[in-house]
C-alpha cells in the first residue's frame, strides 16, 4: 500500500515561511504560549523582507523602510498548538499605502492547510529623525504589490 502525503494547498496569494516551535515556547499547560504567535509571525516576515534586502541593521538612519512601527495588532487564536515541531506562517499584505501597510498572516501547519491562528498587523513608515510617517520606497513598494492579496 502506498501512502500519499497530504495535498499542499496552492497558494493563490502571498507567501508560505517555514518557522519551527521548540519546546520552552509551549506553557505550562504544553500548548503554544499565546505571546509566542506574534513573536513567530514577526520572524517570518523579518525573513521574507531580509530577502528582498530590507533589514534592520542597527542603524535607523541607514534603515529606510525598515524604520517603522505597529500600529496595531488583532490576533484570533483559532486551535491550540500542542507539540512543537515545523509548523508555517502564511502571510500578505491586505493594504499597501503611501507611508503604512496592513499585512494579514495564518499561523499553520507546515503545508499550510491547517490554520491556528489569524491576524493582522499594520505598520507605518516612519522618518528616521522625526519619527513621523514617511513614504515607502519604490522598491518596497515594487516588492510589497507581489504580497498584496486579491479583491475578493
Amino acid at each position: 500500500m502506498t501512502v500519499q502525503a497530504p495535498a499542499v494547498p496552492a497558494l493563490s496569494y502571498g507567501r508560505l515561511i517555514p518557522v519551527d516551535v521548540h519546546f520552552d515556547d509551549l506553557d505550562a499547560l504544553g500548548l503554544l504560549h499565546n505571546a509566542r504567535y506574534p513573536l513567530l509571525v514577526e520572524r517570518a516576515w523579518s525573513e521574507l523582507w531580509s530577502g528582498h534586502g530590507f533589514r534592520f541593521e542597527g542603524d535607523w538612519a541607514a534603515a529606510g523602510d525598515a524604520c517603522n512601527a505597529v500600529r496595531e495588532l488583532r490576533i484570533t487564536y483559532d486551535a491550540p498548538v500542542t507539540r512543537p515541531g515545523e509548523y508555517a506562517v502564511h502571510l500578505w499584505l491586505e493594504r499597501l499605502g503611501t507611508t503604512g501597510l496592513t499585512y494579514g498572516f495564518r499561523f499553520c501547519s507546515a503545508d499550510g492547510a491547517t490554520a491556528y491562528a489569524h491576524g493582522a498587523r499594520v505598520l507605518v513608515r516612519l522618518d528616521s529623525e522625526t519619527l513621523r510617517p514617511a513614504p515607502w520606497s519604490e522598491r518596497f513598494r515594487a516588492a510589497g504589490r507581489e504580497l498584496l492579496r486579491p479583491a475578493h
